[in-house]
């Protein structure tokens, strides 16, 4: 079965899923904080919002390895978390710690590249608290949290490869064939 390559996600996607997220996010809030005391509605939002984000970076991933493991690691972690009943900080630093250990699994190719995804999802969170003290609006601050991590996508691809690696394996493939061409040879000569 073929599947579909489909074009690497761009900002302009990321905007909108910052909007479709903060949108859902203080919809959800608004229903669960009927039900629920405000820091248990919380902490199902983030875990629903954090499922949500992982599915989408997995749907706009090229990489096909390794997404069962991925989701039920999750679903682990995520049971493991009402388990244990951290306080609401250490909740979300871990979707968010689960978010950035997918996009740098699915799309960044190099360390340096998943420090830089770590460093962009510490921004965000700091966006998101400053606006949530300065505005008190959970929309806000789930659109800084999420517009934050729209940049993302400019953090170098995981399929991204220089013009020094492509000479590399270019120097490969020749002597590969060279050496070849020698066992052949000798395999002809006796």
């Amino acid at each position: 079965m073929k599947h579909r390559t489909l074009p690497a996600p761009s900002f302009v996607e990321g905007v909108v899923v910052a909007l479709v997220v903060a949108l859902a996010g203080t919809l959800a809030y608004s229903a669960f904080s009927l039900a629920l005391a405000g820091e248990e509605a919380l902490r199902l939002v983030t875990a629903g919002l954090g499922l949500g984000y992982l599915l989408y970076l997995l749907g706009r991933s090229p990489e096909r390895i390794g997404r069962i493991v991925v989701l039920v690691s999750w679903g682990a972690v995520t049971v493991l978390l009402w388990v244990l009943s951290p306080t609401l900080s250490i909740h979300l630093l871990v979707h968010l710690a689960m978010i950035c250990a997918a996009r740098s699994l699915y799309f960044h190719q190099r360390p340096l590249a998943a420090v830089a995804d770590l460093g962009l999802t510490g921004v965000g969170l700091i966006a998101a608290v400053g606006a949530y003290l300065h505005t008190g609006s959970l929309f806000l601050s789930l659109w800084s949290l999420f517009l934050v991590q729209a940049l993302f996508v400019f953090i170098p691809p995981r399929s991204s490869i220089s013009k020094a690696d492509e000479e590399e394996n270019e120097g490969f493939r020749r002597a590969h064939r060279a050496a070849e061409e020698a066992v052949q040879r000798l395999s002809s000569t006796r």
